[in-house]
C-alpha cells in the first residue's frame, strides 16, 4: 500500500471525551487482568495477573484480540510491549506464542503448528517459536512475516514463510535466551515508517533488553491492500507442550489529539469576484494548542490545498485537515474539518426601544445594541438621514447615548471582509406607565389635628402590574431618588403635596403627584359649657347634622337631659371621622359675704365671687339692689345675698352692736368704761382705742374682757373724743369677716 500502516486509532479503548480526542494506550495489565474491550477464545482464560493462552495440555490453541479494527494509514510509529512465559512439568515442549495485526484474527481455536494464527492469516505476525517443524527439536526463535501465511500445515506456517522484505528467522537462541521457563521474558516491539520506503514498517524486537531483529519489512501479497486490522496474541500446543502466559500488555498507537473536529466560519463574497478569501492556518490553534508542534495539510475532496494561506472558494466547501504530530510519536488525525460558508451580507432592519422617563418626549439610546446581522468585526456608523449615510456627512458621534425622540436613523455596516450594508434603526419609547394624580383623604390626629396618619401605598395612582413605586416630599427628590420616604405606609403629615416614583420591569418611571388632605375635626357649634346652680339639673344639645352621636354617659341621642354638673364629652362622627367634643356644666359659683361694715346703725355688705350685679334683702324675700341698710335696730341681724344666677342665697347672721358714745371714768361706777364684752362669742374679736390722729392707744382683747376705762400705759388719756373699731368674724361658714367703727367721748376729771 502506498501508505504507511500505522497502528492508528487502536480501538474504542482510546478514551473519547467531548471536543477532544484523548490519546490512551490499550492494555491487558491489573490483577485480576481487566479485559474490558478483548475478546478471548476458549481455552484462553484470565488467570490472577496474567493471561493464560493455553493450559499446560496437549492439542490446545487460544487467542485474545482487541474487538475493534485499527487503522495505521496514518501513524508514522507504534509499539507493543509485554511479558510472556512458557512453562510446562516436562520438557518436550511446544508450540509457541504469537503476536498480530491481522485483517482477519482466529475467531475460533485453530489447532496445528501456526501458534494459534488463523489460517491465511493476512498482515503482521510475530511468532516466538520453541518447537522445530522439521527436526522435532525444542528450540527458542523469533519469526516475522508481513503478508498472507497460509497456515494450512507444518510446513507453510510462519516458521516457513519466506518473501524477501517480508519476513525474518532468527538463530536459535534456546541455550543463550531460551522461552521456556517459569520467568516471565519481556518483549517490546516497535515500528516506524521506512523514510526509505513509505510502504515500509522498520521494527525492532527486542527480548530482556537484547536486540532480536531490526529491518524494515515490506506488506506483501493481499497485505498491501489491507486497511484496518485486530492487534491480538494466540498461543497452540501440539505434542508438546507448555502453559503459555502473557501479561503487562501495552500497545501505543495514540493519535493527535483535537480540541475540536470541526470548525466552521461564514465569509462574505467580494462583490466583483462572487469568492470569498481565507487564510486555513488561522484555524490551527482551534484544532490543537500548540499549533508548532504539528503539520497541517488540507485538501477538499482528496485535492490537496498548495496555497493555504490564500484559499479562494466560490460556494459553501468542506476543506479536510491532516494535523501530523512532528515528533513523530502520535498518530496522525485526519478528521478536522474546516466548514466555509459564502453569506452575501444584507443588513437588517432593527427596532429599539427606551424609555420615556416621566414624559419628557426623549429617550437615550445605544445604538450599538441595535442587531443588524452584522459578522463580528464590523464596523458600524450611524447617520441621521439616508441621504447623509451615502453622503458620509453628519455622523452620529455620540451614538452610545443619543438623545432622541422617536423616529428613525441610519446605520452603515463594513464587514471584516469589505462588504457594506444598511439598515434602518426605529427608535421607539416603551408603552408608557398608565399613571395619573390622585388625592388621599385620611382623618386628623387627636392632639395634632392639623395633621393625619397616611397610608401613601393606597393612593390609586396606577392600573399597571409589575410596577415598584417609591414615594417622596418633593418632585425633585423623585427625580434624584434621595430622601425616599420611609416607611410609605404610615406617613404623618399635614394637608400637602408629595411625590411617587412609578418604575417598570423595563426601567421605566413616571413620576405623579398626591396630594394629602387632612380630615378636621367638626365640632359642635351649639355645644357650649354651661354654668347652672349646683342643684339644679340642665340639658346638653350636640346640634343636629352629625352621622352619629355617643355621649360619655353612654347615650347616643342628639341630647342628654338632666345633666348635672360636671365634665362630658361627646363623639361626634361626620362622614369618616370621628371628633371628640368636650363640655362642662359647670356649678354656679355662689357668692361669699367678704366683710360686712356697720356704722352706728347702717350696715355695707361687701360681696365677692359668684355673678354680679348681686342683690341684698334682710328676710329673704324682699331684695335690693343696693348693698347698705340702715336705720337698724340694735342685735342680731341677717344678710341675704344672691348673685346673677339667682341660684338659693347665701345668708349670715351679724350682731349690730349697742351704741356708746360718752364715758366718764371717775369712779362712782357709772359709765366709767366702754364694755363690749357682750361680743365676746364672737370669734377673733378685737376692740381697739384710736387718737384723733389715728394713733392706736389700747386694743381690748379676750384678756381685757373688751372693756376700755379711758386709760393708755396705765394713764388716764386727756378728754376729748377718740375713735375705735371692733372686729370679729361671724359664727358661719365663710367667717364673715364684720366692723364696726364708732366714737366715744371720754371726760376725765383732773
Amino acid at each position: 500500500m502506498s501508505k504507511k500502516i500505522y497502528l492508528l486509532l487502536f480501538l474504542n479503548l482510546l478514551l473519547c471525551f467531548p471536543q477532544h480526542f484523548f490519546a490512551q494506550t490499550y492494555q491487558l495489565t491489573g490483577n485480576p487482568v481487566n479485559t474490558t474491550g478483548w475478546t478471548m477464545v476458549a481455552p484462553t482464560v484470565v488467570n490472577t495477573d496474567f493471561v493464560q493462552l493455553t493450559p499446560d495440555t496437549n492439542n490446545q490453541s487460544g487467542s485474545i484480540r482487541l474487538n475493534e479494527p485499527i487503522n495505521l494509514k496514518y501513524c508514522d510509529k507504534w509499539r507493543v510491549e509485554f511479558d510472556f512465559r512458557m512453562d510446562s512439568n516436562q520438557t518436550a515442549n511446544g508450540d509457541g506464542i504469537a503476536f498480530w495485526y491481522l485483517a482477519n484474527p482466529p475467531v475460533a481455536s485453530v489447532l496445528g503448528s501456526g501458534l494459534g494464527v488463523s489460517q491465511n492469516a493476512v498482515g503482521f505476525i510475530v511468532g516466538f517459536d520453541t518447537y522445530n517443524n522439521t527436526t522435532t527439536a525444542v528450540m527458542s526463535k523469533v519469526h516475522v512475516a508481513y503478508g498472507q501465511v497460509a497456515n494450512t500445515t507444518d510446513n507453510n506456517n510462519v516458521e516457513f514463510f519466506n518473501v524477501a522484505g517480508s519476513s525474518f528467522h532468527s538463530p536459535d537462541m534456546n541455550t543463550t535466551l531460551p522461552f521456556q521457563g517459569t520467568t516471565y521474558k519481556h518483549v517490546e516491539v516497535t515500528a516506524q515508517v521506512d523514510p526509505a520506503a513509505p510502504a515500509n514498517w522498520i521494527v525492532k524486537i527486542t527480548i530482556d533488553g537484547n536486540l532480536i531483529c531490526s529491518q524494515s519489512f515490506a506488506p506483501s501479497g493481499t497485505a498491501a491492500g489491507m486497511t484496518v486490522g485486530y492487534f491480538g496474541f494466540s498461543a497452540s500446543t501440539g505434542g508438546n507442550r507448555s502453559r503459555h502466559s502473557i501479561k503487562n500488555v501495552k500497545v501505543y498507537i495514540d493519535k493527535v489529539a483535537i480540541n475540536q473536529a470541526t470548525v466552521t466560519d461564514t465569509f462574505c463574497p467580494n462583490p466583483s469576484t462572487g469568492q470569498g478569501t481565507v487564510n486555513l492556518t488561522n484555524y490551527q490553534s482551534q484544532f490543537v494548542t500548540n499549533p508548532a508542534n504539528y503539520t497541517f495539510s488540507y485538501s477538499v475532496s482528496g485535492t490537496p490545498i498548495t496555497n493555504p494561506n490564500n484559499f479562494q472558494f466560490s460556494a459553501n466547501t468542506t476543506v479536510s485537515v491532516l494535523i501530523k504530530d512532528n515528533s513523530g510519536i502520535l498518530c496522525d488525525n485526519p478528521d478536522g474539518k474546516i466548514q466555509l460558508n459564502l453569506s452575501p451580507f444584507t443588513a437588517t432592519p432593527a427596532t429599539l426601544t427606551a424609555c420615556n422617563n416621566n414624559n419628557a418626549g426623549t429617550a437615550t439610546f445605544n445604538l450599538t445594541q441595535a442587531n443588524v446581522n452584522e459578522p463580528a468585526g464590523s464596523t458600524k456608523k450611524y447617520y441621521k438621514t439616508l441621504e447623509n449615510l451615502n453622503n458620509g456627512v453628519n455622523e452620529i458621534t455620540n451614538f452610545a447615548n443619543y438623545v432622541s425622540a422617536p423616529g428613525i436613523v441610519y446605520v452603515k455596516v463594513t464587514t471584516p471582509l469589505g462588504c457594506v450594508g444598511s439598515a434602518p434603526i426605529t427608535l421607539a419609547f416603551f408603552p408608557p406607565i398608565v399613571s395619573n394624580d390622585a388625592t388621599i383623604e385620611s382623618c386628623f390626629i387627636e392632639g395634632a389635628p392639623t395633621t393625619a396618619s397616611f397610608d401613601l401605598t393606597q393612593a390609586n395612582v396606577t392600573s399597571a402590574s409589575g410596577v415598584t413605586k417609591k414615594y417622596y416630599k418633593t418632585e425633585a427628590d423623585a427625580l434624584a431618588e434621595t430622601n425616599e420616604i420611609v416607611p410609605a405606609n404610615n406617613y404623618i403629615s399635614t394637608s400637602s403635596t408629595v411625590y411617587v416614583r412609578i418604575t417598570n420591569l423595563a426601567g421605566c418611571y413616571i413620576i405623579v403627584k398626591i396630594t394629602l388632605k387632612v380630615l378636621p375635626p367638626i365640632y359642635s357649634s351649639v355645644l357650649m359649657d354651661k354654668t347652672i346652680c349646683i342643684d339644679d339639673k340642665t340639658t346638653l344639645d350636640a346640634g343636629a347634622g352629625f352621622d352619629t352621636y355617643l355621649w360619655s354617659t353612654g347615650e347616643n341621642t342628639q341630647t342628654i337631659q338632666d345633666v348635672t354638673p360636671g365634665l362630658y364629652w361627646v363623639q361626634l362622627k361626620s362622614g369618616r371621622c370621628t371628633t371628640m367634643q368636650m363640655v362642662r356644666v359647670n356649678p354656679a359659683p355662689q357668692p361669699v359675704i367678704s366683710n360686712i361694715d356697720i356704722t352706728n346703725n347702717t350696715i355695707t355688705v361687701n360681696v365677692k365671687g359668684g355673678k354680679a350685679p348681686y342683690q341684698y334683702s334682710l328676710d329673704g324675700v324682699n331684695w335690693q339692689d343696693s348693698n347698705i341698710f340702715t336705720g337698724l335696730a340694735r342685735g342680731e341681724v341677717v344678710v341675704y345675698v344672691k348673685d346673677a344666677y339667682d341660684c338659693t342665697p347665701i345668708h349670715v347672721q351679724i350682731t349690730v352692736p349697742n351704741l356708746i358714745n360718752a364715758i366718764t371714768p371717775n369712779g362712782d361706777n357709772k359709765n366709767d368704761y366702754i364694755d363690749y364684752s357682750a361680743l365676746a362669742y364672737k370669734k377673733n374679736l378685737v376692740f381697739t382705742i384710736y387718737d384723733r390722729y389715728g394713733n392706736k392707744l389700747y386694743e381690748a382683747d379676750k384678756l381685757r374682757n373688751y372693756k376700755w376705762d379711758g386709760t393708755t400705759g396705765g394713764k388716764k388719756v386727756i378728754t376729748g373724743t377718740y375713735w375705735y373699731t371692733i372686729t370679729w368674724n361671724e359664727n358661719d361658714k365663710n367667717n364673715t369677716q364684720t366692723t364696726y367703727n364708732g366714737w366715744v367721748l371720754v371726760k376725765n376729771r383732773e
